[in-house]
This record gives C-alpha cells, sequence and structure tokens, in this order.
C-alpha cells in the first residue's frame, strides 16, 4: 500500500488557517490578561461562571460543563476543585443518579461575574466585534458552527 500524498494547504488557506491560530491565541491571551488584571479571574473560570449562571439553579452536571467549554472532564475536575476552594462554586452529588456531580455556582461566584462581565465584554467588543461588519459576525458564526459540529461528530 502507498501512502498517498497529503492535500497541502495553498497560499489563501495558509494565510487563512495561519492568521485564525495566530489571532485566536492573541485574543485568548489579551481577554485572559484584562481579566486577571482587573478582576483576578481567568479566561477559563470566567467562561465556567458564565455558563453555571446560564443554568437553572446556576448548576449544572460536570460533564456537559466540560462538553460547553471544550475541555476533557479531568481537566474541568481539577479547575472546579480550584474554583470551590475558592468559594467561587460547589460540587454536589446529582440526586437522580448518584453517580453524577454537578457544579453550582455560589453568591461570591455570581458577584465576581457580575464585576468582570463588563471588562470581558468590552474586551471583547474592543479586540473582535467591532472590528468586523454585521454580514462578518454572520460568517464567523456560520464558520465556527459547522467546525464545532463536524469536530464533536467525530467525537460520538
Amino acid at each position: 500500500m502507498t501512502q498517498q500524498e497529503p492535500r497541502w494547504l495553498d497560499e489563501g488557506e495558509m494565510r487563512a488557517w495561519r492568521n485564525y491560530v495566530v489571532g485566536a491565541a492573541m485574543l485568548g491571551d489579551r481577554l485572559h490578561r484584562e481579566l486577571q488584571d482587573r478582576h483576578g479571574v481567568s479566561l477559563a473560570d470566567y467562561e465556567i461562571l458564565v455558563r453555571l449562571s446560564e443554568r437553572p439553579g446556576r448548576r449544572m452536571r460536570m460533564s456537559q460543563l466540560a462538553e460547553e467549554v471544550a475541555s476533557s472532564k479531568s481537566r474541568v475536575s481539577h479547575q472546579v476543585a480550584r474554583m470551590e476552594r475558592e468559594g467561587l462554586l460547589t460540587r454536589r452529588e446529582c440526586p437522580e443518579d448518584g453517580r453524577g456531580v454537578f457544579a453550582e455556582l455560589t453568591d461570591r461566584g455570581m458577584a465576581t461575574l457580575e464585576g468582570s462581565a463588563p471588562t470581558h465584554v468590552e474586551g471583547v467588543r474592543e479586540h473582535m466585534i467591532d472590528l468586523l461588519t454585521r454580514e462578518e459576525h454572520e460568517v464567523l458564526a456560520k464558520v465556527f458552527d459547522r467546525v464545532i459540529t463536524h469536530l464533536r461528530g467525530l467525537d460520538g
């Protein structure tokens, strides 16, 4: 069996890929730094606080939380344990099955989110949203909906 030659990226595809990689890294770093400097909150912690705040009872299963923030269950478990020590959330057993665990936002976690949200939104606007047109927002959303759907489909 002969190995097939890879479908190398052409110049335009390479430019798109490299700009995405560098831009996404720089944007994430900038948003993290702004939250960390002004509120002592990491971008990863902020994302967990947001997800929990949007749920009834401000809680959700750890496995679902990991999926929503695109992280491994073990990484989210360590992150949640640290955030629990900081008083931002608590973990509770799931009464329905006894095996599942919920992460639940505390009042302190909600206050941290409310205090840091304006900084995050300002950063997202300044460093991305306001640089794009409405049409570009729609294209970006469609592109990453497709990428997310594809990648989630690979994981079953």
